[in-house]
């Protein structure tokens, strides 16, 4: 494997001064790609260090440690100006592949693009925020401004349900890694740097909207919930006679088919389908009579063992997928590693062992790796005698005035 091809951000540099999901996850994907990424914490830990949930080990973070793999970390005491001059400059350091900074420090007048900018005129500047006028969000107060919340629960119900995944989180630290990405492409073409704001309100509702919702409730009024039903087309979930489940969907007519084979149920689904005088080889006709299909179906899911559920929906070509709790995957991940392949086990220091993932994207076949978080504050010597050629002197007078632990 080409070890270009495979680190294609080795030599840039990204100071990340962010905490929570969506800064931090972004400084993640661009150390798996080969960036160095420094993170920079106020002494003791930003917000975030004790964030749950902790290893009942060491009462370590596994949340924070899994967030910042791979990073170098500095701390500082942001509260003097000598603190605050350390971080600026590693911000603005020179070089054409340093001057990258990720942040979403909101409010923090000392650390604006103006004065990021006054010290390197090109610096690129990403900042999260949560709305864009500059008020505080969070992943769950985004998420229940977007409607989704509104969709998401069983049938039954007509209270908001919040999804346990930090989705626009997640997705923000895309959006941060890709104006990155672009902006440095830009600085090499022009030489200009960026001033780039995300705003996590922004990314949620840009989603929504992307997806044709919100025209749809424009047009239709609000959509009703389907509980695990999809929408638009047939796909609901089923229990073994062991009360495992499984998903299943149909969205093209091979897969509707596939369904009625691994089941027996073709005859009968056509003997449906002419009653009702549909077509179920349409996601419409599928989904207007998604109750009944499923009613036919679950006889036979419940006559059945999960072995033989798995067995029978994978040699019919059914498109289908099992449930798992999160313990299951770890003990199937114990016993077979190899069983999901982005999955890998790394030693944290203060841990131990943990279930890891290397970055998703694959160059030449292959994955880029992951690495361990090191201890918060862990580099912040080597990183300004490096960065900021400070000396051993300098150093210590920093530590003797509080700057650095």
């Amino acid at each position: 494997m080409s070890t270009a091809l495979a680190r294609p951000l080795d030599g840039i540099r990204v100071v990340e001064f962010a905490s929570f999901v969506a800064g931090p996850s972004a400084g993640m994907a661009l150390a798996q790609l080969g960036a160095e990424v420094i993170r920079v914490d106020p002494i003791g830990g930003n917000a975030d260090f004790k964030r749950w949930p902790l290893s009942v080990r060491s009462d370590e973070s596994l949340y924070w440690n899994s967030l910042n793999r791979g990073k170098k970390s500095v701390s500082l005491n942001l509260r003097p100006d000598a603190g605050r001059d350390l971080l600026l400059a590693l911000a603005t350091a020179p070089g054409p592949d340093a001057g990258i900074v990720v942040d979403n420090a909101v409010g923090r007048s000392w650390f604006s693009y103006e004065a990021l900018a006054a010290r390197r005129a090109d610096v690129i500047a990403v900042r999260v925020e949560g709305r864009a006028d500059g008020s505080a969000a969070v992943d769950y107060t985004v998420n229940g401004g977007s409607g989704v919340a509104s969709l998401t629960g069983p049938a039954d119900t007509d209270r908001p349900v919040n999804h346990i995944l930090p989705a626009w989180d997640l997705l923000c630290g895309q959006e941060v890694v890709t104006a990155v990405l672009a902006s440095l492409r830009r600085r090499d073409r022009t030489g200009q740097g960026a001033h780039v704001q995300i705003a996590l309100s922004d990314v949620a509702m840009a989603a929504v909207a992307n997806l044709g919702w919100f025209s749809e409730a424009a047009e239709r009024g609000p959509r009703a919930r389907h509980g695990n039903h999809l929408y638009g087309s047939f796909g609901t979930d089923f229990a073994s006679s062991e009360g495992d489940r499984v998903m299943i969907v149909a969205l093209t007519p091979r897969q509707w088919s596939a369904i009625g084979a691994a089941t027996g149920t073709t005859e009968v689904l056509a003997a449906l389908e002419k009653s009702l005088g549909a077509d179920f080889n349409t996601d419409e006709g599928r989904y207007a009579h998604r109750e009944l299909i499923e009613a036919v179906l679950r006889p036979w899911f419940a006559a059945h063992t999960t072995e033989q559920v798995h067995a029978g929906l994978s040699a019919a070509g059914v498109l289908w997928g099992p449930y798992k709790t999160t313990a299951d995957v770890a003990a199937e991940f114990a016993e077979d590693p190899s069983a999901e392949p982005v999955l890998t086990a790394i030693d944290q220091p203060g841990i131990g062992e943990v279930i890891s993932a290397n970055a998703p994207a694959r160059w030449d076949s292959e994955y880029s790796g992951t690495a361990p978080a090191t201890d918060l504050g862990h580099d912040t010597d080597a990183v300004l005698s490096e960065v900021l050629g400070l000396d051993a002197p300098a150093l210590a007078r920093l530590r003797e005035d509080g700057v650095i632990a």
